[in-house]
């Protein structure tokens, strides 16, 4: 059994978000997904980036590292992120020594040229992603392995961007299958 922190993305703590808790919680994983936009849940992209704006990226990371704070001291905790979601996700693991794991739905982040870290690492992204370009995937994929991470991609053809959520234009149920069960089976390989 994996403890995940599973984070939302710039549309917020929607629907979807605890349907895949919820997936991940019928598996025996224990879940805990924040709400770091206080409530607000939007189903537009410019409106999500509004929100993200308006809260701002420092403040939003400060937010997911008080989520993080009472479930880190265990150790072994899993970061898990939807597209912004990943990206804080991926921060969070980076700085987290003991940190079990890291899933990444959507999105990545940048990382520090000296960042090491000997976690699991799997994405699941799609292709083409006008938010995760390929060239900006190759990258990361290498800073990753360079900082010591085991790193597996997975790359859907053909859907959008968020197409594990049902609610919105870029769902794609087969792509959606697929990864979640590729993600269940690393997260209880961890």
């Amino acid at each position: 059994m994996a403890r995940v922190l599973l984070l939302h993305s710039m549309y917020g703590l929607r629907p979807a978000v605890h349907q895949a808790a919820d997936r991940l919680r019928a598996a025996g994983h224990e879940v805990h997904v924040p709400d770091l936009y206080d409530g607000r849940v939007v189903d537009d992209p410019e409106a999500g980036i509004e929100i993200k704006e308006e809260i701002g990226r420092d403040e939003l990371l400060r937010r997911a590292v008080a989520a993080a704070a009472p479930l880190v001291g265990e150790g072994g905790l899993v970061y898990a992120g939807f597209s912004l979601g990943g990206s804080l996700a991926q921060n969070l693991a980076l700085a987290d020594d003991k940190a079990g794991g890291l899933l990444l739905m959507h999105g990545t982040s940048d990382m520090a040229d000296d960042a090491s870290t000997d976690i699991p690492v799997q994405l699941h992204v799609a292709d083409p992603d006008t938010y995760e370009p390929v060239d900006w995937l190759n990258a990361w994929y290498l800073r990753m392995r360079r900082a010591g991470a085991d790193v597996e991609v997975f790359r859907y053809r053909g859907a959008g961007h968020l197409f594990t959520d049902p609610d919105l234009p870029d769902y794609d149920a087969e792509a959606a299958e697929r990864a979640w069960t590729i993600a269940l089976d690393f997260l209880s390989s961890l």
